[in-house]
């Protein structure tokens, strides 16, 4: 009898506990969306560090690799003045936005690209008509290498008789790169009356050019700058590409969105 007693008491216990799992309301299980976001962060903080390393280095030229496909390339106005441009690789094919600040390096940046990552080179774009991005520009046409400008940037080369990109568009294209595109667009003026960016939307990297600025840089060369329209440029950038991560600036180091709000906040009328 009392072996009977303790089996029905197991029983009941048993039970008990079933209804009272069966009761536990979903969302008081623990913390499983928070260990959800903590790794997504993380396997996100991994994935970026893993991708922002020197990959070539010389007097001349600097070669950072950002992402999977995006590259930063920084050559040296005045040999003390860091000049960016952004290289976008993918499928063995490659588009550069800005050329480096001379022939010299712009031939030492083909080169790598073409023997290092074994791509073909199928566009150079300037963002304006500076030298620290169409310097080296005659060192792309010399390899057959096709060259882009908006044609606000192409009018003025060829007024200064400076290198002049062969192919122009009216202020928006795409380009294919493999089965993917770049986007080049111009937003408005600031830094020049002819800046545009360049933007690669699978990994939502923006390269800014000279029109964005990096966290705690001052205005820089404004000799031919619309101080008026600056502000609102940037604004509209936020608006048209939302889901930039990352940024390559024109001189300085990149960061993300928050470059955006800093170069609106120096140029505020």
């Amino acid at each position: 009898m009392k072996k009977v007693l303790i089996l029905i008491g197991i029983l009941i216990l048993s039970m008990t506990a079933c209804d009272n799992s069966a009761s536990i309301d979903p969302q008081t299980q623990p913390n499983e969306i928070e260990f959800s976001t903590e790794d997504q962060t993380r396997q996100k903080t991994e994935k970026d560090s893993q991708y922002n390393e020197i990959v070539y280095q010389s007097e001349t030229l600097n070669i950072k690799q950002i992402s999977k496909y995006v590259y930063q390339h920084t050559s040296y106005l005045y040999t003390n003045t860091p000049c960016n441009g952004m290289v976008v690789v993918y499928q063995n094919e490659a588009v550069v936005f800005d050329t480096t600040v001379d022939d010299e390096s712009s031939s030492e940046l083909i080169d790598w690209i073409t023997e290092a990552l074994n791509a073909e080179i199928i566009a150079v774009i300037p963002t304006h008509y500076h030298v620290d991005n169409l310097g080296g520009l005659n060192a792309f046409h010399n390899r057959g290498i096709l060259s882009y400008a908006y044609d606000r940037t192409i009018q003025k080369t060829i007024e200064n008789d400076l290198p002049v990109p062969r192919h122009g568009f009216d202020g928006y294209m795409e380009l294919a790169i493999g089965d993917e595109t770049v986007h080049v667009e111009f937003v408005g003026e600031g830094h020049t009356f002819d800046n545009v960016l360049g933007y690669f939307p699978l990994e939502h990297i923006l390269f800014g050019g000279c029109l964005i600025k990096e966290s705690g840089d001052g205005n820089g060369n404004i000799s031919e700058a619309n101080l008026e329209a600056w502000a609102e440029t940037v604004r509209n950038i936020k608006i048209k590409y939302p889901n930039v991560e990352k940024i390559i600036t024109g001189h300085g180091k990149m960061g993300g969105l928050e470059l955006l709000d800093y170069t609106i906040h120096l140029f505020e009328q």
